[in-house]
């Protein structure tokens, strides 16, 4: 039994509510809490960070349920970032820079929704020039392995605006989760 921490990180954004993400999160609660102990975080409902911080020391596992706002997380996550990890908590000075996390026996996913189309990826004619979305996040991958956590990969909703599939997105995701913590 794994212990599972799911943050949803969205934020309210013009007509964005979030249900996407909601849908998501709560798909993978349904799913991993079979066989799991499972904990959440909303973080447009506010939080405690001394709560917050407790829970990442106990989880095996975060999952950052996520969409990308500018090609990055939403303003609050990266706010719950820097109020969360805590200096002496989740790293510390190290010899070599960037070699000082405390967080080394966790891991992390994240799962993102995005408006740009899959087709953006992976080909240097698009916008990306090339880049995988594993590339496109590697600044948030960065901040995880700052704090010692190890990747598993990545899931992503595509073109998630023009586009919405909600039940491909939800199908999808649950064969990722599948696939990458072999359950």
């Amino acid at each position: 039994m794994k212990k599972i921490l799911i943050i949803n990180g969205h934020q309210k954004y013009g007509s964005s509510e979030g249900k996407l993400n909601q849908t998501l999160m709560d798909h993978m609660v349904s799913l991993l809490e079979k066989e799991n102990d499972v904990r959440t975080t909303i973080i447009q409902n506010g939080y405690k960070i001394e709560e917050e911080q407790q829970k990442f020391l106990w989880a095996d596992m975060v999952i950052y349920q996520t969409p990308i706002y500018w090609f990055s997380v939403p303003g609050l996550l990266k706010t719950y970032m820097d109020e969360v990890y805590a200096y002496g908590l989740f790293f510390k000075g190290a010899n070599q820079y960037g070699r000082g996390g405390l967080l080394t026996d966790k891991k992390y996913m994240f799962s993102t929704t995005w408006n740009a189309p899959e087709k953006a990826f992976n080909d240097p004619t698009q916008f990306f020039k090339g880049e995988s979305l594993e590339d496109a996040i590697s600044h948030l991958h960065r901040v995880q392995e700052f704090l010692g956590m190890q990747p598993v990969k990545s899931f992503a909703c595509y073109d998630v605006i023009k586009n919405p599939q909600i039940d491909r997105f939800v199908s999808e995701l649950e064969a990722h989760l599948k696939q990458v913590l072999r359950f």
